[in-house]
């Protein structure tokens, strides 16, 4: 016996161990995919930001390159006119410099020897910035030969189009790094006179560099087309005048650019990971259209993926926890078989956990449609909208034993967070309606795995309903979320819904559950704040009004969602989308649907809550069209039947529930009792006979004596772990 007994102590040790190996394997793997997955929306949302900052500095520059070319251009005509007296053009350079902020210096330099005479060779005054005074220098002298200089040249050799040159450093005239636009001028004979400019420091744009919003360590820089560079935040002398090439020789890493730089030389957007001395860094380029100039952003890696590198070391640490946890179970059932079942139970909750803890993945949710082609009974259309960032709302819905299982929910808060909660949310509702067939039992155990798993303090409001497509039977729950619309012939009303408290906020939240009955062609419209807090430029919201107007029972599901869409999109214009916009809408198509109706009722195994059963069944017998003497029978049973549950089917001082279904139909009444007890059948208890004395009497059987004597049928089974009692009632 002792051999056999280590024989079995061996065989679960290692079980155990298989057990332990194989949640190992799946958790590393799991948490790889996690990791992989995050690391790629990271990527993709740095590479947004990046582009978004390069547009933002786009706009800057494309407004300051207008500036500076119409405060040349417009001074052309007056350049035109002056050329033949020289000593008269000091006054246009100055005033294009006191009339242009942005302009740092301006200067006409006439041709070689266009009035010698009056000017010499080589004459060009110029205007520049000293603080807050403009002063004027000459710039035509042997020292300073402007024709021989980059701004001078291109010029004359672009034409009227004008020619912005490559940055330098003007020693001798502006005394700094800068830019130049510059348009060659004709005097009233046609003939090349002159060259007029206006300069741009490049100080300024390595300030604009700089006040982009991006990663601390990220290095920002401006480069032309030729491919110098033109300014860098955080700014380095040593790279201006040196292109991109140089600075990939000086780096000795002229293969780790080699991609970067054709890219860039080739007007092309993009980004690549690169390794630069001992770290990885992430390069987002893109080139800019009006300027013809590039700007690149090279952030290190390690601060693009600071944040879920600590998030993923904060869910393994949760997941060796639960490793552990499930370690200490397995021993604590190797050594203890009589608690076999408890701990049993207790392994399926650390397991319920750690499959929240790690189970967080893509959302998969429905995006064919129509879903069930050969089904004419419904008619389903759902659209979600995100916005910039990844979000948090979820939809769902499938088809089990002709009943409809759907809901829609928002995540509280917003980015990577929202969006793996949401995943876990979408993975528990699938997962526990594929058993459950009552809304609030679905909610409550959905909000139980939920908090056990909320690390963040993050909630989901959320609607889950279950329509009988037989009968069109509706039953729901709501978590918080927005009240959906029901719409008919007669109008579109809101659904009453009691709201309770969202998912995840408290644990044994008690959660109730509503019911109503959809006509053909009616349907339920659902939808999550994006839609009714839609805002427009001016900060109005799309609001609830509005939406009921647009809502038309007539329109197919197809029809409707699109038809909202549009409105929003009218309302919202240019304004940036605020929220996730997510919309399901559920046309119940059956004409002819079956003579039945449902009604539930969920009690605690408490006795005190017996009283409940009366109203219940009153409703019941309303439905069905019942005597009140014949209701008053049934109400006995049913009494009768229910307390037997609560006083032997669960253990004393335990919590647990009682489902009660009334399911009517034309010719009989049905009433399905269900718990997750131990297992309790109250129809093997003996026949009693009343025709001897009461002290001849055995105790017991009388009530489902009674039971029987009311009800036509009374059936116990035992199925998945659950105690089902069905008594039916002939009508006819």
């Amino acid at each position: 016996m002792r051999s056999i007994k280590n024989n079995h102590n061996l065989v679960a040790a290692l079980q155990g161990a298989a057990v332990v190996l194989t949640a190992v394997g799946l958790l590393f793997l799991t948490s790889m995919l996690q990791y992989s997955r995050m690391r790629e929306m990271v990527t993709r949302s740095s590479y947004r930001r990046a582009q978004d900052n390069i547009d933002r500095v786009e706009q800057d520059f494309v407004r300051v390159v207008e500036l500076v070319e119409s405060a040349v251009r417009n001074n052309i005509w007056s350049a035109r006119a002056l050329v033949p007296v020289p000593d008269s053009l000091w006054s246009i350079t100055r005033g294009v410099v006191l009339d242009n902020p942005i302009v740092y210096g301006s200067a006409i330099a006439l041709v070689e020897n266009y009035n010698p005479s009056k000017s010499g060779r080589l004459f060009a005054p110029y205007a520049y910035r000293d603080g807050d005074t403009i002063r004027s220098a000459q710039l035509g002298t042997e020292e300073y030969n402007y024709l021989e200089h980059e701004w001078f040249k291109g010029a004359l050799e672009a034409g009227d189009a004008g020619y912005w040159s490559e940055p330098y450093y003007d020693e001798g005239g502006g005394n700094r790094l800068m830019i130049t636009y510059s348009v060659p001028v004709r005097d009233h004979t046609g003939k090349l006179a002159a060259v007029i400019t206006a300069d741009v420091a490049m100080n300024w744009v390595s300030d604009r560099l700089a006040s982009v919003d991006d990663y601390p360590g990220a290095l920002k820089m401006l480069i032309s087309q030729s491919g110098n560079i033109m300014a860098t935040s955080p700014p380095y002398e040593s790279m201006y005048r040196k292109s991109i090439l140089d600075l990939s020789r000086d780096m000795d890493k002229a293969s780790a650019f080699d991609a970067v730089n054709q890219d860039i030389l080739a007007g092309k957007e993009g980004s690549r990971r690169v390794h630069i001395q001992g770290e990885d860094y992430y390069i987002f380029y893109d080139r800019m259209n009006k300027t013809g100039w590039s700007m690149s952003i090279s952030i290190p890696e390690d601060e693009i993926f600071s944040e879920i590198r600590h998030l993923n070391r904060r869910m393994l640490g949760l997941e060796l926890l639960g490793l552990m946890l499930l370690l200490v179970i397995l021993l604590y059932t190797i050594f203890n078989q009589r608690k076999l079942l408890a701990v049993q139970e207790k392994k399926g909750r650390i397991e319920s956990e750690l499959h929240v803890a790690s189970g967080i993945q893509e959302s998969m949710l429905p995006k064919t449609f129509p879903p069930f082609p050969s089904r004419h009974d419904v008619d389903i259309y759902a659209t979600l909208v995100s916005a910039k960032e990844v979000g948090g709302d979820l939809y769902d819905f499938f088809i089990r034993d002709e009943r409809l299982y759907f809901c829609i929910g928002d995540v509280s808060g917003k980015g990577v967070p929202a969006s793996l909660v949401m995943s876990v949310t979408r993975s528990l509702f699938r997962t526990v309606a594929g058993h459950e067939k009552s809304p609030v039992r679905i909610v409550a155990n959905m909000n139980q795995n939920l908090v056990e798993m909320n690390i963040n303090d993050m909630f989901v409001t959320f609607f889950c309903g279950v329509l009988d497509l037989a009968s069109g039977h509706l039953r729901y729950c709501n978590a918080g979320h927005n009240a959906p619309v029901i719409l008919s012939a007669d109008a579109s009303v809101v659904l009453p819904v009691v709201p309770n408290l969202p998912l995840g906020v408290m644990p044994s939240m008690s959660f109730t559950e509503q019911e109503t009955d959809l006509a053909c062609g009616s349907g339920i419209f659902l939808y999550t704040d994006g839609l009714n807090e839609a805002e427009d430029q001016s900060n109005n919201q799309f609001g609830t009004e509005r939406m009921m107007h647009e809502l038309d029972h007539s329109l197919s599901a197809n029809q409707q969602i699109e038809r909202l869409e549009g409105a929003v999109r009218s309302f919202v214009g240019t304004a940036p989308q605020s929220d996730d916009l997510t919309m399901l809408y559920i046309r119940y198509l059956n004409d002819s649907p079956m003579e039945k109706k449902e009604r539930h009722l969920i009690l605690h195994n408490d006795i005190q809550q017996i009283p409940q059963l009366a109203d219940f069944v009153e409703t019941v017998g309303q439905l069905a069209g019942l005597s009140s003497s014949l209701t008053l029978s049934l109400n006995l049973a049913l009494e009768e039947a229910v307390t037997n549950v609560i006083l032997y089917a669960y253990p004393e001082g335990s919590d647990g529930l009682v489902d009660i279904e009334a399911i009517i139909h034309k010719d009989h009444l049905k009433f399905i009792i269900s718990d997750s007890g131990k297992a309790f059948d109250p129809t093997a208890a003996p026949e009693v006979d009343i025709t001897l004395d009461v002290e001849d009497r055995p105790i017991g059987g009388l009530g489902i004596f009674l039971v029987r004597n009311i009800m036509d049928s009374v059936q116990y089974e035992r199925v998945d772990g659950k105690n089902i009692l069905t008594m039916s009632k002939n009508l006819q």
